[in-house]
């Protein structure tokens, strides 16, 4: 512990080299795994953040990691409440909506796989995505756009 870190360049120094060694201990976690591409293909990357993140968490709600107004200083007074009702559809307007997407996708069976085809080889051989995505909003509906999306690059899972 230090009160004042710019008393001298001991402090500097010590605390500069902790931070070095902890990076240097990475790099040699990371290279144990095959370089930046064989710990990517473990998922070592993704895994130490969420791990990191995880324990984060842990201590602001625990108060080891005191955060003013999040977990310390809070205001005593109670914040008010809202009385917000959820605007929710009625049946009607639920089969309304779900009759307008069938019809959409009887207007346009025919347009709508070259669309989506069109978007996937755009999406695979890194064109312009964009530009069929456009295209593809004419003819197809937004799950069928989504699901030629996940077919092409795959769905985000978290480790658990």
């Amino acid at each position: 512990m230090n009160e004042n870190s710019n008393q001298g360049s001991f402090i500097i120094d010590e605390l500069t080299d902790l931070v070095e060694e902890a990076v240097l201990k990475e790099f040699e976690r990371i290279s144990e795994r095959g370089g930046v591409l064989g710990a990517m293909e473990t998922g070592y990357q993704r895994g130490k953040i969420q791990d990191e993140s995880m324990h984060y968490e842990h201590r602001k709600h625990d108060g080891s990691l005191p955060i003013v107004g999040v977990n310390t200083f809070l205001n005593d007074e109670p914040e008010p409440e809202f009385d917000l009702e959820l605007a929710r559809s009625t049946e009607a307007e639920k089969q309304s909506q779900l009759q307008r997407l069938q019809s959409f996708k009887q207007r346009n069976a025919d347009k709508k796989s070259e669309a989506l085809e069109r978007l996937s080889e755009a999406a695979r051989n890194d064109e312009n995505v964009f530009a069929e995505l456009m295209n593809a909003v004419q003819y197809c509906s937004l799950g069928e756009i989504t699901d030629t999306f996940f077919e092409v690059g795959g769905q985000y899972r978290r480790n658990m």
